[in-house]
């Protein structure tokens, strides 16, 4: 018996539909060419669907034109610093407080310019906004001087490599930073003004301090209805379902904990309809699981000594419960090393390496919302009982009576 032609083709909208969302969700800005293509041109293809359901949903808009499509996110919570901006290197190093001022002043700068442009003559221009006195007086300088500035500029033009603003048409970051050559770009202006995702223009904020700032560049329209405020959480709560790891229900306010009560069912099933991430629900908070392990920017458990390490940690956090310090972890670390040394690599054998090892497993069990950093040191949070060496019945091909085995869990994904 076979299957009617219509019902394949609805199979396949909805199976092409999923990838479309869930291209855009892990890469919210994809290019016309490169890489991205395929997931830009299927995009493309449902972009007044999806542009409806983000709208709806969500509150953030998607523009589609030849160059780009561009879904403008901005995040359920504005404190989360746990998914900084990386070099788009193999370390993927996190960018510091002056890379992000000197993305900023670069943006600037390539907005003011030509449709060409070289690295030194963008540096020169970077350097002369950085000589603002609010700048200095808040302890950012770029003279170009130092080789490690020359390194930061460089970081945040490979940023926007990446990501489209510019194409690189001769030379090398290497060589200027060196100073043995420069490099000439070409500056793609539509995918250049798609970039800022903020209701409002920076250029109007008057606010002084940074939390102030974000909130007004981020905020809402006035909620003068209940319609406004119920749709105002509804799409607050759905952004997180989409972006946070674990929602936890201590995080929110009382008004937002009691739509969720009611609205729980609804909301991870649009969700769901969206992504194919299904809904697990515990007495804490729910995570949306991702059955396909792949819509995250934070994969855990991973290969590799810091993956190992990071999973290990991770149980013995889930075993000892309560608040645990930096020093215990690190003499922990020293302790899987010679239990598990062979398997790592050597530099995380070297005496002193412990310090880092440790470091690099926190920040992904944080970004994971799997811990969280106090003062003494790190505290486990609900979600990361699922990493929990525990016992379980199993009953293998051709044994009559069951045994026990002992199994991990993996925690949810973003």
């Amino acid at each position: 018996m076979t299957t009617p032609l219509g019902e394949v083709l609805d199979g396949r909208r909805a199976a092409e539909f999923h990838k479309a969302a869930r291209a855009l969700l892990k890469e919210p800005l994809l290019l016309a060419h490169g890489p991205d293509a395929d997931a830009y041109r299927l995009v493309r293809q449902y972009a007044a669907e999806l542009r409806d359901w983000f709208e709806r949903n969500t509150g953030w808009s998607l523009r589609v034109d030849a160059e780009a499509a561009r879904l403008r996110k901005t995040p359920g919570t504005l404190a989360d610093a746990t998914h900084p901006a990386r070099e788009a290197s193999r370390a993927g190093a996190p960018f510091t407080r002056r890379r992000y001022v000197l993305l900023c002043l670069a943006l600037a700068a390539l907005e003011r310019g030509e449709a060409q442009i070289a690295l030194g003559r963008l540096a020169e221009q970077v350097m002369l906004d950085a000589a603002d006195p609010q700048l200095a007086a808040s302890g950012i300088e770029f003279t170009l001087e130092r080789r490690d500035e020359r390194l930061d500029l460089a970081a945040v033009v490979r940023l926007l490599l990446r990501h489209g603003v510019l194409r690189r048409v001769a030379g090398d970051e290497d060589a200027y930073v060196s100073g043995t050559g420069d490099v000439l770009y070409d500056v793609q202006r539509r995918v250049l003004a798609g970039l800022l995702a903020a209701r409002h223009g920076p250029s109007t904020i008057t606010a002084d301090g940074f939390e102030e700032r974000l909130g007004r560049l981020t905020a809402e329209s006035a909620l003068d209805s209940d319609e406004l405020r119920f749709r105002a959480i509804r799409q607050k709560l759905t952004r997180r379902l989409l972006d946070d790891p674990v929602l936890y229900y201590d995080e929110l306010t009382d008004e937002e904990l009691a739509y969720l009560t009611r609205q729980r069912a609804f909301l991870t099933a649009r969700v769901g309809e969206l992504t194919g991430l299904v809904a697990e629900v515990r007495a804490e908070g729910i995570a949306m699981v991702d059955p396909q392990d792949d819509l995250t920017d934070v994969r855990m458990p991973e290969q590799g000594t810091h993956g190992h390490v990071t999973l290990l940690l991770a149980e013995h956090l889930a075993a000892r419960g309560g608040e645990v310090s930096r020093t215990e972890l690190e003499h922990r670390v020293r302790e899987l090393a010679v239990e598990h040394g062979g398997f790592w690599s050597k530099s995380a054998r070297q005496p002193g390496a412990e310090g880092e090892l440790v470091e690099q497993a926190l920040a992904k069990l944080t970004a994971l919302a799997l811990v969280t950093r106090t003062p003494g040191g790190v505290a486990p949070l609900p979600a990361l009982a699922r990493y929990a060496v525990g016992e379980t019945v199993v009953v293998e091909p051709g044994e009559r009576t069951p045994r026990r085995k002992t199994s991990q869990r993996k925690a949810p994904q973003p």
